[in-house]
This record gives structure tokens, C-alpha cells and sequence, in this order.
């Protein structure tokens, strides 16, 4: 059960909603691109926190900042002060093993952040390199999971496994054949995949 919360990020209030657990592991799940309709609610995020929520982990989702005005956006700058926000968040909840997943934009968002103090593990689904430009990134040395459908042309199966040794050559990459950007009646799969690589 997840309940609404609020938290700042400089001048915002950022609306989001937390799924409490037992236990010291917790997770910050990042949403696709706000200008083009992304926002906490996305299929793609659902399974995401119903994934981690499964295993036993405090979920928290939020609207970046530009999700309610898109003259907020900024860029990527802004947006990682929110997931930094969340982070804060999540500490002061009493959370000391913190992990990041996103999709699309998010996995954008959350490697700009990187594998800060408290970050133990990254999961990437669907990375938009073909859209948005990964370089030049630090490794990743938290990266655990990228994965991408066999008929993702915004995250594009090629590109990614071109990229894995930048970001982490010790990572996963996962392929779900059939699937685009959206895994539309992939979320099943997308799921049993995430349940192999999330631990509890």
C-alpha cells in the first residue's frame, strides 16, 4: 500500500508516493521524460515498484518537477536534485541501502546521478540512448541490470550493448525479444526478468 507523500527539491514540492516495508532496503523509481506525457503512474513504473515492493523493499516514485509545469523542466540539472531530494528522503525515513531504478528518461536522469554514498545496486530499463545523449558518463560501478525489448528503437538493443563497457562491463543485459519501448503485453516478462535480478 502506498501512500502519498511531499517532499522539497529546492523551490518544489515534489508529489510522490511511498510503500513502506519492513527492513532497511528501499528503492527510488524514476519515470519517462515529463515533456512527452511521462509522470509516477507509467505501466513501466508500476511494475517496477510492484517488483521491489514483492521482495520486500520501501518504494518511492515521485513526479520530477516539471511533471505539473513543463516550463519547470531543466534539463537534467534540476532533475537530479530531485532524486537527490528523494534520496534525502529516504535516509531520514531510516533507509540505509538505497537503490535506483528508472526507465527511459529516468535511467537518463539516474546515471547523471550516478553511484553516490548509499547507492547499492542500478537497474536501467530501457535506457533512451538512440534519443538522449549517455556521454560522456562515469562508470557506473552500481549499475547491476540493462534491459531493453528486441524492437526498442529509442533504447536500441545494438547501441546498449555497445555501451555496457563504458558504464560497467560487470552489469547484466537482458534482451526481451518482441518487445518495443513501451512493452505493450511485455510487462509480464519485463517482470519475471526484474524478479531474477532484485534481491531480498
Amino acid at each position: 500500500m502506498e501512500e502519498q507523500i511531499c517532499f522539497l527539491s529546492e523551490k518544489y514540492e515534489i508529489d510522490g508516493l511511498l510503500g513502506k516495508n519492513a527492513g532497511h532496503k528501499g528503492v527510488i523509481v524514476t519515470h519517462p521524460h515529463p515533456l512527452y506525457g511521462g509522470d509516477m503512474y507509467n505501466h513501466v513504473v508500476n511494475s517496477l515498484v510492484h517488483v521491489y515492493q514483492q521482495k520486500g523493499y520501501t518504494t518511492l516514485r515521485f513526479n520530477f518537477r516539471s511533471v505539473e509545469n513543463r516550463w519547470d523542466y531543466d534539463n537534467g540539472i534540476g532533475e537530479q536534485s530531485d532524486v537527490l531530494a528523494a534520496m534525502s528522503y529516504l535516509s531520514d525515513s531510516g533507509i540505509t541501502q538505497i537503490d535506483l531504478a528508472g526507465y527511459s528518461f529516468g535511467t537518463w536522469i539516474n546515471a547523471k546521478v550516478g553511484c553516490k554514498a548509499h547507492i547499492e545496486n542500478m537497474i536501467m530499463v530501457s535506457p533512451p540512448a538512440g534519443f538522449m545523449n549517455f556521454e560522456p558518463l562515469s562508470p557506473l560501478s552500481c549499475l547491476k541490470l540493462v534491459i531493453t525489448g528486441s524492437r526498442d528503437d529509442i533504447a536500441p538493443p545494438e547501441m546498449l550493448r555497445n555501451m555496457m563497457p563504458i558504464w560497467n562491463p560487470q552489469a547484466a543485459y537482458e534482451l526481451i525479444e518482441g518487445a518495443d519501448h513501451f512493452y505493450v503485453r511485455h510487462l509480464g516478462m519485463l517482470e519475471t526478468v526484474l524478479n531474477r535480478y532484485v534481491t531480498t
